[in-house]
């Protein structure tokens, strides 16, 4: 009792203190309601960043892959570990003052973040686990019952009855509006996905607020850009908003980017733009209701959803102020619109498309590019023969691949493939652009991997009766990221399921089938499915007949004849890539006037810098932030480097070396005049080493 009077009145006197004017926080995912990473702390200059030293390390019990942008609210840092657990540090020094969560529970997907809300009282957090949304006090780290059903809620909480027992997850954080909190959701990418309605819940009990459908119910708008069922969920789902949302509280004006309807590599049962599947929707934040739209994919069969929450910036626009919106998108596009209205700030073309071999398949045959800005990112059309480098192993099979694959813009996904580029990862990931809100300058980092995307007829039921239920659904639900074999595909991240049995238990693996984790999301089976497909992986099934007898139905993948073999990067066989650098990039954007300022190579390719190959740039994933006094921070890149630009020009001022990559947005605070800077170092992504710890850093003490 003594210890926690002790702790509960230091948390007092440090929210005490910060609240007299010796703290400035990060009180928000991404910085703040605008998302645009953006910070006027200026003890940390252009002169002086390479005075940069570690204060203080945060090492968790566990490791692994964190994505986490965390907050800073009254002196308190709230992070996330690698199994979901959230912690409160102090924020001066890095020390534990309580964590929350199952211990080491390592099937749940990674965080990104957490939402803070008061009332000037009550000071809570708001954090998911599986499908449970906490509320949680910030100062104890213990569930409020009177938050739903003892501190939590499901967030199946609202949809219709088909959803129930579907998989459902949050990454990122919730949108703080008054005494709301709207959730964004991950949802499965198959045809059994759950609607991806937004919804919105009060954060003092958790009850529905209300709802938005994005797949419109009869008599909404948008209706009739479906199939006429397509409602009820039966077979078409998602258009969920997974990557988060930002919202102008002044205007009550919720801005919110959504994904893909699924399937989402084929269309043919979901004819139509599919309304308001890759929108970006602006609705009232009270009530729900549509102010305005606009959908950046028609009829997405490219996986193209919108990766990240919009910026929110007051631009100079040919001589008057304009409040706008700014998203950025996976095909290396920034869309600009004034805020109030949806009207463009630049013109936008919808240039026509090629239409799809696949049978069954009815392309929409204009797609929407924006005149201005330019894109960030290479594409497909930009790729030719001379960009496949002579250094890379089996050239003549690579270029083999690289002319039987359709390259024009908005090729759809075909049977010869496809070549995506920028791929499924985006150009723009979930990381986000940050923006200097009193230039208007954007600074976006993008991928610039590309991936081919090929589509295989799916066997019939007879084909199927002929394999063993496990067999079934293993080939329906796992084999097009695993391969038919389980042989995995560990250059795009995918581990091979054949050699589980002494590496790892069943109980973590059915957990992960029904959970997800970093890019599987979890599988919607039911028992005899899920005891069927671990028996078949375990090598514990007959397989060598045909099993006859009852069909085992498999959800959603029986309603599409045609489905992806997969997300198979463009790589050599020593897994390098198989066209030319740069792999990542760091673009500035006036969106004044819609002007590249300028654009650098992002990271260094280890494997190539060993052979000699510099300037390479790498996949990134996590934002910038960016201050007012002219620094850009960012790492997320593989090669574990954590930088300092010149925003004025993209010239390096400092880098280090991290105790593991960070795939995540640093954050930055101050605290007794001292200018703070911290990540999560997880690692484990792009073949990194794992890392369990969170690193923040300071000019020395003076």
């Amino acid at each position: 009792m003594r210890k926690n009077l002790k702790t509960a009145l230091g948390i007092c006197l440090l929210a005490a203190s910060c609240s007299h004017g010796v703290y400035r926080g990060w009180p928000e995912y991404l910085g703040g309601p605008d998302r645009n990473h953006y910070t006027t702390l200026s003890q940390i200059t252009r002169e002086n960043v390479r005075q940069l030293e570690i204060a203080w390390t945060y090492t968790m019990r566990d490791s692994g892959q964190v994505q986490t942008n965390p907050i800073v609210v009254d002196g308190i840092l709230y992070g996330i570990t690698p199994s979901v657990q959230v912690f409160a540090l102090n924020a001066a020094t890095g020390e534990e003052i309580w964590r929350f969560g199952e211990p080491l529970i390592e099937s749940h997907n990674t965080g990104r973040g957490v939402a803070y809300w008061t009332d000037g009282r009550e000071k809570r957090i708001f954090h998911t686990i599986g499908p449970r949304l906490y509320a949680i006090d910030a100062l104890n780290g213990k569930p409020i019952p009177s938050f739903g059903s003892g501190g939590y809620i499901d967030l199946h909480l609202g949809l219709p009855e088909i959803a129930a027992g579907k998989y459902i997850n949050s990454n990122t954080p919730g949108t703080i509006f008054e005494d709301l909190i709207i959730m964004p959701v991950r949802l499965s990418e198959g045809s059994d996905a759950a609607p991806g309605d937004i919804r919105a819940f009060n954060v003092r009990t958790g009850e529905l607020a209300w709802t938005f459908h994005t797949i419109p119910y009869p008599g909404e708008f948008g209706y009739e850009t479906f199939p006429e069922d397509a409602w009820q969920n039966t077979y078409v789902g998602a258009a969920n908003n997974w990557s988060g949302m930002s919202v102008d509280r002044k205007r009550g004006i919720l801005f919110v980017p959504t994904g893909s309807a699924a399937y989402d590599f084929y269309g043919g049962n979901r004819p139509g733009e599919n309304l308001f599947a890759n929108c970006l929707l602006a609705l009232d934040a009270r009530t729900g209701k549509r102010i305005w739209h606009y959908q950046f994919v028609h009829h997405d069969i490219w996986d193209r959803d919108l990766p990240a929450p919009p910026n929110l910036i007051t631009l100079t626009h040919n001589g008057r102020r304009t409040d706008a919106v700014a998203q950025v998108t996976k095909q290396g596009y920034v869309f600009v619109f004034e805020r109030k209205t949806g009207k463009p700030l630049f013109d936008i073309k919808e240039i026509p498309v090629p239409p799809s071999d696949l049978p069954g398949e009815i392309t929409w045959p204009t797609q929407p590019v924006p005149v201005k800005p330019a894109p960030f990112a290479r594409m497909s059309t930009s790729l030719t023969e001379s960009d496949i480098p002579l250094w890379i192993a089996d050239r003549e099979k690579i270029l083999e691949t690289f002319r039987a694959s359709r390259k024009e813009q908005w090729a759809p996904p075909s049977r010869e493939g496809t070549l995506l580029f920028p791929g499924y990862d985006g150009a723009a990931e979930w990381g986000g652009a940050a923006v200097d809100v009193e230039t208007g300058v954007m600074y976006v980092n993008s991928n610039e991997m590309a991936w081919i995307m090929q589509m295989v007829e799916v066997p019939g039921v007879q084909a199927m009766q002929q394999l063993s239920p496990g067999a079934r659904v293993y080939s329906a639900r796992c084999s097009s990221c695993h391969g038919p074999g389980r042989q995995g595909n560990s250059a795009s991240g995918y581990p091979a399921l054949n050699n589980l049995k002494g590496r790892l238990g069943k109980p973590y693996v059915s957990g992960l089938v029904a959970s997800g984790k970093g890019m599987m999301p979890g599988i919607n089976l039911n028992t005899e499915e899920k005891e069927a497909l671990i028996s078949f992986l375990y090598d514990e099934e007959n397989t060598s007949e045909g099993q006859g007898g009852k069909e085992t139905v498999i959800a959603g993948k029986d309603q599409v004849p045609f489905v992806s073999t997969g997300y198979n990067k463009f790589l050599d066989a020593n897994g390098l890539p198989a066209f030319s650098p740069p792999y990542g990039s760091l673009t500035a954007i006036d969106l004044n006037n819609g002007e590249h300022l300028w654009r650098i190579v992002l990271g260094e390719d280890p494997k190539l810098k060993e052979m000699g190959i510099g300037n390479t740039g790498t996949e990134n994933y996590g934002g910038p932030v960016v201050t007012q006094n002219g620094l850009l921070f960012i790492a997320a890149t593989k090669d574990g480097k954590f930088r300092a630009f010149d925003k004025k020009n993209g010239h390096l001022l400092w880098e280090t070396d991290l105790p593991a990559a960070s795939f995540a947005t640093p954050a930055t605070y101050e605290i007794d005049g001292r200018q703070y800077i911290v990540l999560a170092c997880g690692g484990t992504k792009l073949g990194s080493p794992k890392g369990n710890s969170y690193v923040a850093y300071a000019l020395p003490k003076r």
